[in-house]
């Protein structure tokens, strides 16, 4: 794939607050997907059927010995199921730690931007937790939309995103008051984690549309007395509008005050170079999206630490 270097460089810097964002056609109409999510570009090759699947699902091929699902996104985006042309082209994902291709019409080349230059589709326009869009953005004199894709795999595969059975599995949990924080931009997984958490005892839960949103928060009590006693841990996910996750990481653990509160970064884009700047950002924990039951485990293990050593008396510490 091209721009390898470039793209590796982005994954390399810290807390920029910037995307890469490849865009494609599909019916004429300009998409974007994240760099970050992208494996490589295929041309199309032949498909085997898979009977009984979602009707946006081709069926899957087999490159290099490895199972890949193919889904036609025109078919998801519109319902209509175009005439396949000659120069289709499969953008291979990856993220949750799976592998997905999307047929696509051409890619359209990479532009570089700020989150801050992402905006949030309008409710009324984008029809709530119903969107597919998580931005509109301008690149290149172009309106693109930034498509969901974790959301899309999610519908046509529902077993594929976070399973509040998981917490069900853990049996009898005891009530927590101890509060957590959370930026969290799509609808459908701030809807799925604050349920998830709730069933897992967790009584304080105030979540966030994106990282701008939370830092704003966040930075409203750093003089407060009661810091402690209002945010006891943060949840952010990595991709979000305005303001990523990592920008918002760097941020909070920069500053004296809140740098005490555990981080932990809960997104489909880890991977070993995503582990190594979370890392050098100071988040206390990473992980990847679905596994609900692993962040609840996370969040007892980091939240009794932090009360033990508020309990010992670093509370003024500098």
């Amino acid at each position: 794939m091209k721009k390898k270097n470039e793209k590796e460089g982005i994954l390399l810097e810290s807390g920029t607050n910037e995307i890469e964002i490849m865009k494609f056609r599909v019916l004429g109409e300009f998409y974007g997907i994240n760099v970050a999510k992208v494996k490589e570009i295929m041309m199309t090759e032949k498909i085997k059927p898979m009977p009984h699947s979602h009707p946006s699902v081709e069926g899957f091929f087999k490159p290099r010995q490895q199972l890949i699902t193919v889904i036609n996104l025109a078919n998801y985006l519109t319902g209509a199921t175009p005439e396949q042309g000659a120069r289709d082209l499969f953008i291979i994902t990856h993220f949750n730690k799976m592998m997905v291709a999307f047929r696509v019409d051409s890619i359209e080349g990479i532009s570089r931007i700020s989150w801050q230059s992402i905006q949030k589709p309008d409710r009324t326009l984008a029809n709530g937790a119903e969107s597919v869009a998580t931005g509109i953005a301008q690149c290149d004199n172009q309106l693109v939309t930034i498509l969901d894709f974790e959301k899309i795999v999610a519908e046509i595969s529902p077993e594929t995103s976070i399973q509040i059975e998981e917490i069900e599995q853990m049996g009898e949990r005891d009530i927590t008051t101890a509060p957590v924080v959370i930026a969290e931009d799509s609808v459908l997984l701030q809807k799925m984690i604050g349920t998830s958490l709730q069933k897992a005892g967790f009584k304080d839960v105030k979540i966030f549309n994106n990282g701008q949103e939370c830092w704003d928060y966040l930075s409203s009590l750093r003089n407060d007395p009661d810091l402690y006693k209002k945010a006891n841990i943060l949840i952010t996910d990595i991709e979000m509008p305005i303001m990523d996750g990592h920008r918002l990481t760097k941020l909070v653990k920069e500053d004296m005050r809140l740098k005490r509160i555990p981080v932990v970064i809960f997104s489909s884009l880890i991977n070993d170079q995503m582990r190594i700047k979370g890392k050098e950002l100071g988040a206390d924990e990473q992980l990847t999206k679905p596994e609900i039951g692993h962040l609840v485990e996370v969040l007892d293990v980091l939240i009794k630490r932090f009360l033990e050593s508020e309990h010992a008396g670093f509370r003024n510490e500098e």
